[in-house]
C-alpha cells in the first residue's frame, strides 16, 4: 500500500503541470502559474518497541502453564525433604546418567540421543558470566533478572569451588533473555559470540518451539569437545517469575557439564517431570562431584566410577551400598 502512494502523488502533479502549460499558451500575457509543491511524504512509522503480539500471547500461555504446574504440586522450591530421600547409591547412579550421557546427539541440534554414552564434560578455566537482553524484552525486569543470575552464580561457585564471576565484558558464559520477537537479533548475536558456529547449532536458536522453555549450548575449543570454553543459555523473556528462575537454575547447571536428564533423579531439576523448580541438595552433590579435582574432562565412565562412588559416600555420610 505504501509504495502506491508516491505514484498517485506524481500522477496528480503531472496533470496539474499539463493544465498550466495549456493556460500559458492561450494567455501568454499572464504570469506563469507555479504549481503548488508536492506534499511531503509522511515519515515512516517507528518500529514498535516492546513485546510483540506473539510474545504477549506466549507470555499468557506460560502463565497458564506455571499456574497449572503449581496447582499439581510441581515446581517445588524446597530443595527436597523427608518425602524425597536418597543415598550414595542414588547419587552414583544419577551422576553417571546425567554426567556421562547426552540428552541430544552431539552436532545434530535438538535430535534426542537416548542411551548414547559420552565422556565427562566440564569447564577447566574460570567462568565469566554476563546477562543480556533482546531489544524487545520488558526493560522493567532486567535488574531483577541480573540479580537472580548473580546470586545463583555466587552459589554455584561456593558449591563447586570453581572460579566464577559476573562480568560486563569478555564473558564466556552468556545468559540471554530474548523474546519470540527477537529471533533475528538472537541469531545475529549468537553468530557474534561464536563466529564459527555450525549450522546445526545455529539452527537451535531459530524459531524455537514453545514446548522448549529454555536451553543451553556449550562449546569447546578442543577437537574432542569435552572441556567447555563458551556457553549460551537462552531464557525466554515471556516466562513468569518462577519459570524464569527455574530455567536459570537448570540451564546454567547443565551448562557446567550436567548435560542430561534422568527420570530416576529425585529430588532434582535434572528430571523432565518438573517436580522441582530450583537446584536441590541432591543436585548440589552432583555438582560437587563433577568439579572434584580427581575428575577431568574426557574421562570415561569406567575410569571415573571409583572416584564418583568414593565422593558420593563421603558427601552423603556413607549411606547406600
Amino acid at each position: 500500500m505504501a509504495t502506491l502512494v508516491p505514484h498517485k502523488t506524481l500522477g496528480a502533479l503531472a496533470v496539474l503541470l499539463g493544465l498550466s502549460a495549456c493556460e500559458m499558451a492561450l494567455e501568454p500575457h499572464k504570469a506563469p502559474i507555479t504549481p503548488p509543491p508536492a506534499p511531503a511524504l509522511p515519515e515512516p512509522a517507528p518500529e514498535p518497541v516492546g513485546p510483540s503480539a506473539q510474545s504477549l500471547a506466549l507470555a499468557s500461555y506460560y502463565q497458564r502453564v506455571e499456574a497449572r504446574q503449581i496447582s499439581q504440586g510441581l515446581m517445588r522450591t524446597d530443595g527436597g525433604g523427608i518425602d524425597t530421600p536418597y543415598d550414595s547409591q542414588d547419587i552414583v547412579e544419577n551422576f553417571e546418567r546425567i554426567a556421562f550421557y547426552d540428552e541430544y546427539i552431539r552436532g545434530a541440534g535438538l535430535t534426542s540421543a537416548p542411551g548414547q554414552i559420552s565422556r565427562l564434560k566440564r569447564w577447566v578455566g574460570p567462568i565469566r558470566f554476563a546477562v543480556e537482553f533482546g531489544p524487545k524484552t520488558d526493560i522493567t525486569r532486567h535488574s531483577a533478572d541480573r540479580a537472580e543470575v548473580g546470586r545463583y552464580v555466587s552459589r554455584l561457585e561456593q558449591i563447586t569451588d570453581h572460579p566464577m564471576s559476573m562480568v560486563s565484558e569478555d564473558a564466556n558464559f552468556h545468559v540471554m533473555y530474548y523474546s519470540s520477537g527477537d529471533n533475528d537479533a538472537l541469531v545475529d548475536r549468537v553468530r557474534q559470540i561464536v563466529p564459527n558456529i555450525s549450522t546445526s547449532s545455529l539452527n537451535v536458536f531459530r524459531d524455537i518451539p514453545r514446548s522448549i522453555h529454555c536451553l543451553v549450548v556449550a562449546f569447546s575449543t578442543s577437537s574432542q569437545g569435552y572441556d567447555y570454553a563458551q556457553a549460551i543459555a537462552l531464557i525466554r523473556s515471556e516466562h513468569p517469575s518462577l519459570m524464569r528462575r527455574s530455567c536459570v537454575h537448570e540451564e546454567v547447571a547443565q551448562g557446567l557439564g550436567l548435560a542430561n536428564d534422568s527420570p530416576r533423579a529425585r529430588p532434582s531439576i535434572f528430571n523432565d517431570d518438573d517436580e522441582f523448580a530450583l537446584l536441590t541438595s541432591h543436585d548440589e552433590i552432583l555438582l560437587k562431584i563433577l568439579y572434584d579435582p580427581a575428575l577431568t574432562p574426557g574421562m570415561t565412565l569406567e575410569d571415573a566410577r571409583p572416584i564418583v562412588r568414593d565422593r558420593a559416600r563421603r558427601l552423603t555420610g556413607g549411606g547406600g551400598s
